[in-house]
C-alpha cells in the first residue's frame, strides 16, 4: 500500500503532528507514505517527497507544515481534476489523506465522486467545521491570542488607553470569543452578532465615568455593524475559493472611538501571529489522534469520509456532511461572552 498526504489552505499549529502520526501508523502496516507538497497543487504538479518516521519523528512540536501549503483550487484550472487522478495513478498511490478546512475538504469531496480514494482530516484555527466538535489549530490560536491580549490589557491599564485588538475570524467568532473570555477582555465583537457603534461608544464612556480608564476590545475581522451588510475588506482581490482578504475593522473602531470620546486609543492586528507557533498539548494530542484514525479509515477502505471529534471520541462522517455547513458560534458561548462583558 502506498498513500499520499497533503495539507491545504491556511496553516495552523498541529499539521505536523498529523503528518507524524500518519507516517508512524503507516510504517507499522508496512506502507509507503509520500508527502504531497503545497496541497492540491502538489498533485497537479506531482511535487512529492517520500516520508519515513525517521524524517518526521520530532516535527509534532513545530508549527506550520513541513509539506508547505497553498490555497489552490483544482476546479479553477482547466483539466486539473483529471490531471490529479492521472498523477495519483502514475505515482501508484492507493489513497490520499487530505488535511484541511472546508475548502480543501470540499475539493476532496468532489474528487471522491470522480473516483479518488480520499480520507479527510479537519483543520482550521477558526473551529468552524460543523461535523467535528473541535478542529486542531483552534486551541493553539486561542492561547496565542490570549497571551497577546493579556499584554495589551496591562499596557492599556498603564496608560489609561482603549486597546482594540483585531483577530482572525471571517464568518465565525470562535477565536475572538474564547480569547476574549480567557483574557477577560471588556468587550468582544463577533461576526454572528452585528454590533451598534453607538452602543460601543456608550459602553466605553460608562466605564470611564465609573473610573475604569482603560478598556480592552476584541473584534473578529469579519464582525459587521448593524444596518451595514458589508465587512471591512483589506484587498479587493479574491483567492481561488472566492475569499476576499478581510481587515481594517480594528483600525476603524479605534479611530471612531478616539474621535467620538477624545480618549487615547491604540489598535493592534494580531493576525498571523496567532496561527503560527508551537501547538498546545491539546492540539498535539488531537492532531495525532486524527492522523492515526485517518490511516485506519484507509485500511478499512472507508473512503469519502472525514475523521471527527465527538465528545472525547474520534469518529468519522462523510465529506459531504463535513462541508455542508459552517459551524457558527453557539448561543451558549455567545451568552457567556455577553455576561462576562464589564
Amino acid at each position: 500500500m502506498k498513500i499520499g498526504i497533503l495539507t491545504g489552505g491556511g496553516d495552523c499549529a498541529g499539521l505536523n503532528a498529523v503528518i507524524r502520526a500518519v507516517v508512524k501508523r503507516s510504517e507499522e502496516y508496512g506502507w509507503e507514505v509520500l508527502g504531497i507538497r503545497y496541497g492540491w497543487r502538489g498533485l497537479m504538479d506531482s511535487d512529492v517527497v517520500k516520508l519515513s518516521f525517521k524524517d518526521v519523528a520530532n516535527i509534532h512540536r513545530i508549527g506550520g507544515t513541513i509539506l508547505k501549503t497553498s490555497r489552490t483550487n483544482p476546479f479553477k484550472h482547466a483539466g486539473a481534476p483529471e490531471k490529479i487522478l492521472e498523477n495519483v495513478k502514475r505515482l501508484g498511490l492507493d489513497a490520499i489523506i487530505a488535511v484541511g478546512g472546508d475548502d480543501t475538504l470540499g475539493v476532496a469531496a468532489k474528487l471522491f465522486k470522480m473516483g479518488l480514494n480520499v480520507v479527510g482530516v479537519p483543520k482550521t484555527m477558526d473551529n468552524d467545521i460543523s461535523a467535528t466538535d473541535y478542529t486542531f489549530g483552534f486551541d493553539s490560536a486561542v492561547n496565542e491570542a490570549m497571551h497577546a491580549l493579556d499584554n495589551l490589557m496591562t499596557t492599556g491599564e498603564s496608560h489609561d488607553r482603549v486597546m482594540v485588538a483585531e483577530v482572525m475570524g471571517r464568518h465565525a467568532g470562535w477565536v475572538a470569543a474564547y480569547a476574549g473570555i480567557a483574557s477577560g477582555a471588556h468587550l468582544t465583537l463577533v461576526p454572528e452578532e452585528p454590533f451598534d457603534l453607538d452602543e460601543v461608544i456608550s459602553f466605553i464612556k460608562k466605564r470611564y465615568e465609573r473610573g475604569e480608564r482603560s478598556t480592552l476590545i476584541v473584534v473578529a475581522e469579519g464582525a459587521v455593524m448593524k444596518n451595514v451588510s458589508s465587512t471591512f475588506v483589506k484587498e479587493g482581490k479574491v483567492d481561488e475559493f472566492g475569499h476576499i482578504k478581510l481587515g481594517g475593522i480594528g483600525q476603524f473602531l479605534a479611530e471612531e472611538i478616539e474621535r467620538r470620546t477624545g480618549y487615547e486609543v491604540r489598535s493592534v492586528v494580531l493576525g498571523h501571529t496567532i496561527r503560527g507557533g508551537s501547538p498546545t498539548a491539546f492540539d498535539r494530542v488531537l492532531s495525532s489522534r486524527f492522523g492515526l484514525a485517518a490511516v485506519e479509515l484507509v485500511k478499512e477502505r472507508k473512503f469519502g469520509f472525514m475523521v471527527a471529534l465527538k465528545g472525547t471520541s474520534i469518529t468519522y462522517v462523510s465529506l459531504d456532511d463535513a462541508v455542508s455547513k459552517m459551524k457558527s458560534l453557539d448561543q451558549e458561548t455567545y451568552n457567556a461572552l455577553k455576561a462576562l462583558s464589564y
